[in-house]
């Protein structure tokens, strides 16, 4: 049995909107090390320490898929690396997770073992069961704010993706494919790739 010390505190999700914003002493939101310990994920924005749970299982699978699709596109493209695994990027005085990026690796250059400091070419977030399509469209719009070239959202409800690219916004079913971005060369993937693991019979 785990005991909870006088600072802890259980949070259901119902009734609970996420993100939380934690405050805890010590906190040097421009140093992770000096964040807490927590099961789930943290993200340092505009001066706040933002906390959401564990993903749930649908947005577990479409993740990984979404990871999938990227890394095998990048075997034949050696100027790009693919980040995942809640892929952290410190841009400003921010410091943001994506479930998946592609940077130019001549942007990046070698692994540093810290968060990457420039915005990738296209950030991916996939909704879930405390991520709805308002709260990525937010986080979406943080990233064009950011530098960040192209934003796919993808919607396991809905079996979408939509594709923020500049001041464009399209939409695309199960049954498209989306386009191949220049920036991005022979990264046109069908949609329904990113759900393979929840439409399997």
């Amino acid at each position: 049995m785990k005991l909870l010390d006088d600072d802890a505190v259980l949070l259901r999700r119902t009734g609970v909107r996420f993100p939380v914003e934690l405050r805890p002493l010590g906190l040097n939101g421009d140093d992770p090390r000096t964040w807490p310990e927590a099961e789930g994920r943290l993200e340092w924005v505009q001066g706040r320490l933002l906390y959401m749970p564990p993903c749930a299982d649908i947005q577990q699978d479409v993740a990984v898929d979404l990871i999938h699709v990227l890394r095998s596109w990048s075997d034949s493209q050696s100027g790009f690396v693919v980040g995942g695994n809640e892929a952290g990027m410190k841009l400003g005085r921010d410091i943001r997770a994506a479930d998946a990026a592609v940077w130019r690796r001549a942007d990046v250059g070698p692994s540093t073992g810290r968060l990457r400091p420039v915005p990738p070419v296209l950030a991916v977030e996939v909704a879930g069961q405390d991520e709805d399509e308002p709260s990525l469209r937010d986080k979406a719009a943080w990233y064009a704010s950011h530098g960040v070239a192209i934003v796919w959202l993808i919607l396991p409800e809905s079996r979408e993706v939509v594709i923020f690219n500049g001041a464009t916004e399209v939409r695309f079913g199960a049954l498209e494919q989306l386009p191949e971005d220049a920036r991005l060369p022979g990264l046109c993937p069908a949609v329904a790739r990113f759900f393979a693991q929840l439409d399997q019979p």
